[in-house]
């Protein structure tokens, strides 16, 4: 790790010079503190000839006065020592949490913590952030690593079946149930990791069950009048308040104690926007081969559009819209213009709504068919007079090049 402090004059856009010197060179940011009439920032290390070359680039910018390395503070110096240790680690799953920012390096930090223990975790933070993932290296530098890691989502099952899938059932327990019974993913997971996404929305009696198996360490299948001894380390997550839950009864105050003995917070995009740059990279050389790319990266401009959003759908979003963007791109390299994302004026911000508010007295004396026909008319060519391409518009519509033609001639469009 490297820190350098840069002197600067006041000047806005100077910070984005700086990051287009550092990622040209390809070179990991680890951080970026921005002051009055001063820059601190913090790189991956490197050899001292690229590190010499770099600094003459930073200062070679309009309104730079110096660049310096500094000693590393001794925080920092603790965390090019965790840095190394997270670097030797053989898992694959740790090593792709990505990221460099301050952020996530302190839930890298507590992640090797609390993985040697055996204590419940509580993974909390938005949806999209990579809660499982975190959950998943817990588990993969535990002591328990060669074991089961067994995740399940509570909302996504009926009550009924939620219940049978973690516990089991007895032959002949309940109609359809099978002949020889069955184990629930709770025995299964016996000796390694339980992963329990969304336990905000788990069923409040079997919130109580769960509850026995945290404290006595025994379940009992559905069905079945004897109890089992089990031995599984439960992680949990939600992005629910679990405290106003606790307030509204809908949540069980003891179970929820049991499960916060280790709390962690999973940071938003928002909160570590600097790791932007290497998502592009992760996701363009995971996209890729599925898309039938060969994007290489993306120029300064994409990024700095990035990073002015402020990512309400955090990891998740942000790939959606990378992926989206590779699919409108014509060359190798992501642009600007291949964004195509909410704060951008694009099509998504003008919608049927905002069709029917501009023409209400005219639409509302008109039948349902008719009005859906005249919005679909207009987004159409909308659509169509932003990208100058029927093939860009039905990529960007999800629909076909033949639908779009279709829709063009039915509704007599003028491009």
């Amino acid at each position: 790790m490297i820190r350098f402090e840069i002197i600067t004059r006041d000047r806005l856009g100077i910070t984005v010079e700086i990051l287009e010197k550092i990622y040209n060179r390809k070179i990991n940011l680890i951080s970026m503190e921005v002051f009055f009439q001063k820059v601190c920032v913090k790189v991956e290390d490197m050899e001292d000839g690229l590190k010499k070359e770099l600094m003459k680039e930073i200062c070679n910018i309009k309104d730079i006065i110096s660049v310096k390395e500094m000693e590393l503070l001794y925080y920092e110096q603790k965390e090019k020592k965790l840095k190394a240790i997270i670097d030797s680690i053989e898992d694959r799953e740790f090593k792709n949490i990505i990221g460099t920012s301050k952020a996530i390096e302190r839930v890298k930090n507590m992640t090797l913590t609390i993985a040697k223990s055996n204590s419940t975790v509580l993974l909390r933070g938005e949806s999209g952030t990579g809660k499982e993932i975190f959950a998943k290296a817990i588990h993969d530098i535990s002591p328990r690593c060669n074991k089961n890691f067994i995740a399940i989502n509570c909302a996504a099952l009926p009550e009924t079946l939620l219940e049978s899938e973690l516990f089991g059932y007895e032959p002949g327990s309940f109609t359809g149930a099978m002949i020889g019974g069955k184990d629930g993913i709770i025995k299964e997971a016996s000796g390694g990791t339980l992963f329990l996404d969304e336990i905000g929305e788990m069923p409040m009696f079997i919130q109580a069950k769960l509850l026995r198996v945290i404290q006595e360490g025994k379940i009992r299948k559905i069905g079945s009048n004897k109890e089992e001894a089990i031995d599984v380390r439960i992680i949990a997550a939600t992005n629910n308040n679990l405290e106003d839950m606790i307030k509204d009864k809908t949540f069980r105050e003891d179970l929820y104690y049991r499960l916060n003995v280790v709390p962690m917070y999973i940071p938003t995009l928002q909160e570590r926007l600097e790791d932007i740059p290497l998502f592009v990279q992760f996701f363009i050389d995971k996209l890729n081969y599925k898309l039938n790319k060969n994007i290489k990266g993306a120029d300064v401009d994409f990024i700095s559009e990035l990073m002015k959003y402020h990512w309400p759908g955090n990891v998740r979003e942000l790939q959606n819209v990378i992926e989206r963007a590779m699919n409108l791109c014509k060359g190798d390299i992501l642009t600007a213009e291949d964004i195509f994302i909410n704060f951008k004026n694009d099509i998504y911000s003008y919608g049927p709504k905002e069709i029917i508010d501009k023409k209400s007295d005219e639409y509302l004396q008109l039948p349902l068919k008719d009005i859906m026909e005249k919005c679909e008319k207009e987004i159409i060519k909308k659509t169509i007079d932003n990208y100058k391409s029927y093939r860009k518009a039905a990529s960007v519509l999800k629909v076909s090049h033949t639908t779009i033609m279709n829709k063009i001639n039915k509704y007599n469009i003028k491009i």
